[in-house]
């Protein structure tokens, strides 16, 4: 409903309460427009009827108030003002539909030459087609003000209103206009530290068993080791809310042994849930992605686990201030092989220094931290989270290996909570769990042509009870992801210079999100499925000089929510790289990326207030398909151990909600559609010598979101962090590494309510916070300096050892990660800040055999 008709309705509220005696509406007779929904509510009110109607169909129109006291003459006239239909289905109740027309076409090139095949998508309806073979479309059904949006590879989108192509005879011509691209290239470095590697397609590699030392890491922690990277960050310090160039992190496509992880932290984000040492290489994509991947709008994040069989044992053990973990590999035969590790918290036993500023941190705006009373409250919490995996690795023959993986991922708390005063108790308990078993053939048919198959089964779940001993109210939550996939990949090598692979990838993806309340009852059972089918093809070429590279590609995804609708999605990729002069390259990548899954944020402390979002499926109603296009280019240099590394980019995607974005004033529940775009630039400088590396890195962000029905609609992004600094150094001596590093970012945007009165809107019920607008307001300055050490040494001639130390935020800087308000029980508006970790120290300690 409208914002001006709820202040109409609760004046006439009010009216009627004081006045007790008569039911009705005085309307002045105006020659103004108002909105056709705002007239129809009253309407309802005047004349005790109700209408049926789709509210985005109406919501656009305005209409003068027709002047008549009958019914029947007022629809009459609301028809002829509005091209709807309002039919009567009994005394009381009314439908409004919109007229529909038919409308053809006919797609051209510049050659007059019909295009078959252009998708042809109505905007804002579950309407689509596809072009035939003389370039025409015929479709029925469809609103007058309804647009239009055609698509043919290699041509700019055309957007047209339906009411241009009313079906006539012949149908209307439509021209399409070619893309011009002009394409460039890339490189390979070790950079920061050992172990990290640019390639040639512009993606870094982490090789985890050459790591060196980064500040403030002592193990390398794959989510936490990318964040030194030019535009990487997580703007909230966790593993689990990673920003890669402005995106939210459900943004990413995290894979683990191909598998889609939908859970990527345990101490809910503060730390990485899967095992460094048993991971071999973790690859990291911000742009130019194969066209064998699908989803992830913002990044790749790829972690393979060890793939080759070792004739002898191998292993490690280690613990640290907040868990001990174990892993290994055991040679069964000569063609099996078994790996395995296992981690658990130490939490339960134990109170550590880094245990308690993690906990502070991680439930800082929950309801364990909440005691805004005089009671006498006795508190018990028992929190403790594991994960382990398992991989089977069988060599069938030299040509065909067989792999299966598993993985487990658990966090748990339980939290009980007893008012001495009143004698009530609460019981919360909360569960996150992601659950994944994969399998994997790789066949080498010949020397030119290898083929792989790749099988996978995840499930998340997200489960909450809250019960209060002395009520009846009872609040059961879950969030339940499940996703089966097969992909196939085809690789044959022409030539030394070139390359061509092609496959084909289908996954079923099935989300149910339920909510039951017995005081107030209510209860809410959602669920929802998603199958894409995708077939996609690439080349790749590498001149005779190698001073040239390219690789380009598409895929072509064919979505099906099978409740809501049916969708073609086209999207190329290319990347190239070209060497100008012996040390200096230049790049270039772009992509079109999409995805159907997001993570809604839920920020009325649900899940006791720590994890808050839930994944969700698109359905082009409520929330459509994220699309995304990215195009980047950069310059490198590389001689005499000095790298220097300056890359533009440019980021678009559209397709997101305010309820996926984290909005945390009047917005936040609204689900209003819109889009953001980024652009950027980041800077690296490394100079490296055999003992020591120096960098400094710079990133640019110009985030900018757009919501058309918001107002205002163009506003700084939610990660809008405009300028990020890293200033670090690694030394090594012998046996001894030492890093330390300075980090600092502009403040993020955020929300303030308005002065004085005007802060509280008391003409609602409940009251309302009246805000600014959006992100109008910054945090400040963000300043955090870290510390690390290690160092090797024997305890016998086959085990050796690593002892290591770390301080995060060592000048102990109080950083304020966030701000929002609510209301209290007086109606009094609360400042809530989040803070970053304080002081927080860490020692470990690892043997390996």
């Amino acid at each position: 409903m409208l914002k001006t008709h709820r202040e109409f309705f609760n004046l006439f509220l009010s009216l009627f309460f004081i006045l007790g005696t008569f039911f009705c509406v005085a309307q002045e007779k105006q020659d103004t427009y108002i909105p056709l929904l705002s007239y129809l509510s009253e309407l309802e009110s005047r004349f005790t009827i109700k209408f049926s109607y789709v509210d985005k169909d109406l919501e656009a129109i305005r209409v003068i108030a027709p002047n008549s006291k009958d019914l029947t003459a007022i629809l009459k006239d609301l028809e002829v003002q509005s091209q709807v239909i309002i039919q009567q289905l009994n005394e009381r109740y009314f439908t409004v539909t919109m007229t529909t027309i038919t409308v053809c076409g006919t797609v051209l090139n510049y050659l007059e030459n019909g295009l078959e095949g252009a998708d042809i998508t109505i905007l804002e309806e579950n309407i689509a087609t596809i072009t035939t073979s003389d370039g025409s479309f015929f479709i029925e059904n469809i609103g007058p003000k309804a647009i239009l949006k055609i698509k043919y590879l290699g041509f700019k989108p055309y957007f047209i209103a339906a009411d241009q192509l009313t079906s006539t005879s012949p149908c209307k011509k439509i021209w399409l206009s070619p893309i011009y691209q002009e394409l460039d290239e890339v490189i390979v470095y070790d950079f920061l530290t050992t172990g990290l590697k640019k390639q040639q397609d512009e993606s870094i590699l982490l090789r985890t068993a050459n790591f060196g030392i980064l500040p403030g890491l002592i193990e390398p922690d794959v989510l936490q080791t990318i964040q030194a990277l030019p535009g990487i960050k997580s703007i909230d310090e966790t593993v689990s809310d990673i920003n890669v160039r402005g995106g939210t992190n459900d943004q990413n496509l995290i894979l683990w042994d191909g598998i889609k992880m939908y859970q990527s932290g345990h101490f809910f984000g503060l730390i990485s849930a899967f095992n460094p040492y048993l991971t071999d290489k973790v690859t990291i994509i911000k742009n130019g992605t194969s066209a064998a991947y699908g989803d992830g709008v913002s990044s790749v994040i790829q972690m393979v686990s060890k793939n080759t069989l070792s004739d002898t044992l191998f292993g490690s053990a280690g613990m640290n201030f907040i868990s001990a973990d174990v892993f290994g590999q055991i040679p069964i035969t000569n063609k099996v092989g078994f790996q395995f590790s296992g981690r658990r918290s130490i939490t339960d036993f134990v109170n550590t220094p880094t245990y308690e500023r993690f906990f502070d941190r991680a439930f800082q705006d929950s309801e364990l931290m909440d005691q805004n009373t005089n009671d006498v409250i006795d508190q018990k919490e028992d929190f403790y989270f594991y994960d382990f995996t398992g991989k089977l690795l069988y060599d069938i023959n030299e040509q065909q290996k067989l792999r299966f993986s598993f993985i487990s991922i658990n966090n748990v708390l339980d939290y009980q909570e007893e008012n001495s005063t009143t004698s009530e108790t609460t019981k919360s308990t909360l569960e996150q769990t992601n659950l994944s078993i994969g399998a994997n053939l790789e066949s080498q048919w010949n020397a030119d042509f290898l083929t792989r198959v790749n099988i996978y089964y995840t499930r998340y779940n997200l489960d909450s009870d809250n019960k209060v001993s002395n009520s009846v109210q009872e609040l059961s939550q879950r969030n339940q992801v499940l996703e089966t996939a097969v992909q196939l990949n085809s690789s044959y090598t022409f030539s030394s210079l070139l390359n061509w692979e092609n496959g084909y990838q289908f996954s079923e993806v099935g989300i149910t999100n339920f909510t039951n309340v017995t005081q107030p009852p209510f209860r809410s059972n959602t669920k929802g499925v998603i199958r894409t089918h995708a077939l996609f093809s690439e080349l790749n070429y590498s001149s005779y000089n190698k001073k040239l590279w390219m690789r380009a590609g598409i895929r072509a995804n064919y979505i099906e929510n099978i409740d809501t609708f049916r969708k073609v999605v086209i999207e190329p990729r290319v990347n190239m790289a070209y060497t100008l002069l012996e040390a200096v390259k230049v790049s270039f990548q772009g992509e079109f990326k999409s995805q159907t899954t997001n993570q809604v944020t839920d920020l009325k402390q649900n899940f006791l207030g720590i994890e808050k979002r839930r994944w969700v499926l698109a359905d082009e109603n409520t929330l459509p398909i994220t699309q995304s296009k990215q195009a980047s280019i950069g310059i490198s240099y590389d001689k005499n151990k000095l790298y220097v590394g300056l890359e533009g980019f440019y980021k678009f995607v559209k397709g997101i909600s305010t309820l996926t974005q984290g909005f945390q004033n009047e917005d936040q529940f609204n689900g209003e559609l819109g889009q953001y775009t980024v652009n950027g630039l980041e800077f690296l400088i490394n100079q490296k010598t055999r003992t020591l590396s120096n960098w400094f890195t710079y990133t640019y962000n110009n985030n900018r979101y757009r919501f058309n029905s918001l107002t205002p609609s163009n506003f700084p992004n939610n990660l809008d962090i405009t300028h990020t600094l890293t200033l670090a150094s690694t030394y090594t001596y012998q046996n001894l590494k030492l890093g330390v590093g300075l980090n600092y970012r502009s403040g993020r945007p955020y929300t303030k309510p308005q002065e004085g009165s005007a802060a509280v809107n008391t003409n609602t019920f409940p009251f309302v916070i009246n805000y600014q607008n959006t992100n109008s307001s910054r945090l400040p300055d963000y300043l955090r300096a870290d510390v690390s050490l290690l160092y090797d040494f024997k305890i016998t001639k086959r085990i050796k050892a690593t002892m290591g130390a770390s301080v995060l935020n060592v000048f102990d800087q109080k950083n304020i990660l966030n701000t929002y308000y609510r209301l209290n029980d007086a109606n009094e508006i609360e400042t809530i800040e989040n803070l970053s970790l304080g002081i927080t120290p860490q020692i470990s300690f690892r043997a390996f055999f």
